[in-house]
């Protein structure tokens, strides 16, 4: 994002293994700020019944498997042979990620409008962690072939760019349930849950805002900036 992780990636040569998987820690941990990640999993954790840190850590782990499960897969050919989904399949999987953050924004707004969210609100409705690991499988597919531009950048000995990626789309997925149960912690404590009632909405609006944006960015339809 913003050029941010070429620098990353331009402080190992692939020569020191301990550099290069050092860079790749950094990479999964900046790539999970990436805002379309962000986005996903506070609304993700924000909709759910149960917002404790616990439940919320979970939740983001399950998402950042998920992602990092498709991430390893559609980066190994990259990594290995240079080969890259083709243009129109990158769409669609951008287009996906894009639709994805929609329906949770919209799911959020949804509850809101039905009172769902209030403490001690009688519904049952939550996010297993299966939902919350398919949600990152999807996303996963999205921005892959950037990730192992990265790498590849940095990295010239195979074995050296598969535990590479292997160690970014892990700490990506530890970094996404650390930032969730930051969230959730804060929505666990009662004055924040209460002032959260009050901005659901804005925050449903602003998500939805994006994921359309995204989706739009991913067809050319709108300019892109990620």
């Amino acid at each position: 994002m913003f050029g941010l992780d070429d620098k990353i990636a331009a402080l190992s040569s692939g020569d020191v293994f301990l550099i290069v998987i050092a860079v790749a820690v950094l990479l999964g941990l900046r790539h999970a700020t990436d805002p379309d990640h962000l986005t996903a999993v506070t609304t993700l954790v924000a909709s759910g019944e149960e917002r404790g840190p616990g439940r919320a850590a979970r939740l983001g782990l399950a998402w950042g498997f998920g992602h990092a499960t498709t991430l390893f897969l559609f980066g190994l050919p990259i990594v290995l042979a240079n080969s890259y989904l083709p243009k129109t399949a990158q769409e669609i999987a951008e287009l996906a990620v894009g639709v994805m953050i929609v329906v949770l924004a919209a799911r959020l707004l949804v509850r809101w409008h039905r009172g769902e969210l209030r403490p001690h609100s009688h519904t049952h409705r939550t996010r297993s962690a299966g939902q919350a690991y398919g949600i990152g499988l999807v996303h996963g597919v999205g921005g892959s072939a950037g990730v192992g531009v990265l790498l590849l950048a940095a990295i010239h000995n195979h074995v050296e760019s598969v535990a590479a990626l292997f160690v970014f789309a892990f700490f990506t997925a530890i970094s996404m349930s650390i930032a969730s149960a930051s969230f959730g912690y804060g929505m666990s404590r009662g004055p924040v849950l209460t002032r959260f009632m009050r901005v659901a909405p804005v925050m449903g609006a602003l998500s939805l805002a994006f994921g359309a944006w995204y989706a739009l960015g991913a067809v050319g339809a709108v300019p892109y900036a990620f």
